[in-house]
């Protein structure tokens, strides 16, 4: 397994020490995520402008982090589903949809369950969603610009699942503390 380096804001310089201190300012704390993440700057910069981007999406705050949560989970990233657990709450997502969709149980909320559902076929079928599914999500009310809005979901959780993958960061006491 390769080691990758833990930056932290007295260990970093210029760029990459303005990036961290930016990330620390707008969190509260700085996520592991990017003390790893930040060894590729401009991936760092890229997730940066993805999550704005899914704030000005039609999607509601409280199921973009159910899908949010749903990608991280599908993808198997152990940071990215604590860290959604936590943001989810404090974004208004229902707790009992968050609950069961990382116990793996049938998630009560019809809109929660569809977003769900529709993001882990856009995963599981590499973005060849079979029609049913994606009919289901219409059904559910949702439109075809959040079909692409999903991708968009895909997008950065890709980003920061795979890295995760490669640098396996420990989920922060502050966010383990929300959940």
């Amino acid at each position: 397994m390769t080691d990758f380096t833990f930056h932290t804001l007295e260990s970093s310089q210029g760029e990459t020490k303005e990036l961290l201190s930016s990330i620390q300012q707008g969190y509260g704390f700085l996520p592991n995520l990017f003390a790893y993440m930040i060894e590729a700057p401009t991936s760092v910069q890229a997730y940066l402008m993805l999550n704005d981007l899914l704030a000005k999406t039609s999607i509601p705050m409280p199921q973009l982090q159910v899908a949010l949560l749903a990608a991280s989970i599908e993808n198997k990233c152990d940071f990215c589903t604590v860290a959604h657990r936590a943001i989810g709450k404090q974004m208004g997502a229902e707790p009992a949809s968050l609950n069961a969709l990382n116990n793996g149980d049938i998630i009560e909320s019809d809109k929660d369950r569809a977003i769900a559902e529709f993001t882990i076929s856009m995963i599981k079928n590499r973005g060849f969603v079979p029609e049913k599914d994606t009919q289901a999500f219409l059904s559910a009310g949702y439109t075809q610009q959040q079909i692409l809005e999903v991708i968009l979901i895909v997008t950065i959780k890709t980003l920061s699942n795979y890295s995760n993958h490669f640098t396996q960061p420990k989920p922060n006491a502050e966010l383990l503390n929300m959940l």
